[in-house]
């Protein structure tokens, strides 16, 4: 017999109206509804979709030895939060790799009162993360960390009409990134946040009690519905984060093909905002190799010599590109350059894209098509 698959509260909604059910890290999740991953894709670009993430992994994490905790296994700076404020972080290794990357929620709400954070991991790597923070924590006898997941349901909102909907259910944060609110709503407390793993500029993720979870859904939907609101499902999820040129754990973060530690600096762009060297910040686990790769990839930008190519600790840079012609790219399809082998695909799906019915700022997409 089978694993049994564990099930977030959405579970029979989603059966219920046409989820295409499939295996995801240990659960079960729609990977699209009835009208596709490429509609779906489309109508949270053009008008929003709502995603169920509650099978993500949030840990609470509390006490006087939170901050020197959080400090010490992220790479970001955790004394750069303001209450109500979030943000994109790593868990690094001692080389310099990352065991996952994971976002941080300070949700206290003024800097008299105890600091308390929320940390979202993947449900991949969740209970890894766990296990490595346990081990961890013995040297922060101060520290206060429970396993929220199958406590706190989670729901992602994102697209241009999200905003207008959500305004007419809930309080939302300043109209800034990394921003949250705590709140209440039907009698339960909900945070919501404008953080967002599509690449929309206007998006929410939203945390609220699991017996909460379906009746706030319904209601997001009773309202955005009219708007062109759609349920979607981890398909979009993959090919709107994937267009964004987001980095996902396992794919541009992790392990290589060969089982070797990808350094966080082959993905430049999320390097540069997840990790610190400020002194506020102190040592941390990686900092050292990290900075190291720092200086390298810094060294390449700007010319300066590098060390023999056997040596580098940084040998090749992840980075988007497009197919034009027939064909889509998948992962572990070999990129040839010159005639050279670059390296492999880590990520890589079709590309949806509206038809316009007329040029310039007054067209209309009014169909579908793929890359």
């Amino acid at each position: 017999m089978g694993r049994e698959l564990k099930k977030t509260p959405l579970y029979a909604w989603h059966r219920d109206h046409g989820g295409q059910m499939v295996e995801f890290a240990g659960w079960e999740m729609p990977i699209s509804y009835k009208r596709g991953i490429i509609e779906e894709h489309l109508e949270t670009r053009r008008y929003g979709g709502l995603f169920d993430i509650s099978h993500m992994g949030r840990f609470s994490i509390s006490g006087k030895e939170a901050v020197p905790f959080l400090q010490h296994v992220l790479t970001n700076n955790v004394l750069a939060l303001d209450p109500g404020m979030a943000q994109y972080t790593m868990i690094p290794t001692e080389k310099g790799g990352a065991l996952d990357d994971a976002y941080l929620y300070r949700m206290d709400e003024d800097d008299a009162g105890p600091r308390r954070y929320l940390l979202v991991v993947n449900a991949a790597t969740r209970e890894k993360d766990w296990n490595w923070f346990m081990e961890q924590r013995k040297k922060f006898r101060g520290l206060v960390i429970e396993d929220k997941t199958s406590e706190i349901g989670m729901m992602t909102w994102q697209g241009p009409e999200t905003k207008g909907v959500l305004e007419k259910i809930l309080r939302l944060p300043d109209p800034w990134r990394n921003r949250l609110r705590i709140g209440r709503v039907e009698g339960a407390w909900v945070m919501v946040s404008r953080t967002g793993y599509t690449g929309e500029p206007i998006g929410f993720e939203i945390f609220v009690p699991q017996e909460k979870l379906e009746l706030l859904w319904e209601r997001i939907l009773r309202e955005g519905t009219a708007r062109g609101i759609v349920p979607a499902g981890l398909g979009a999820r993959d090919s709107l984060r994937l267009e964004a040129g987001l980095v996902l754990h396992g794919h541009e973060l992790g392990l290589d093909p060969e089982g070797k530690e990808i350094p966080i600096y082959a993905m430049l762009p999320a390097a540069r905002v997840t990790v610190s060297f400020s002194p506020l910040k102190g040592e941390f686990i990686g900092r050292e190799a990290l900075r190291a790769q720092f200086e390298e990839v810094n060294a390449r930008e700007n010319g300066a010599p590098l060390p023999p190519k056997e040596e580098r600790i940084v040998p090749k840079s992840i980075v988007p590109f497009l197919v034009t012609g027939q064909g889509i790219a998948r992962r572990g399809s070999e990129v040839f350059v010159d005639g050279k082998l670059a390296g492999p695909v880590t990520s890589g799906a079709m590309g949806p894209y509206g038809v316009f019915d007329a040029v310039g700022i007054l067209g209309k997409a009014h169909d579908a098509g793929r890359t």
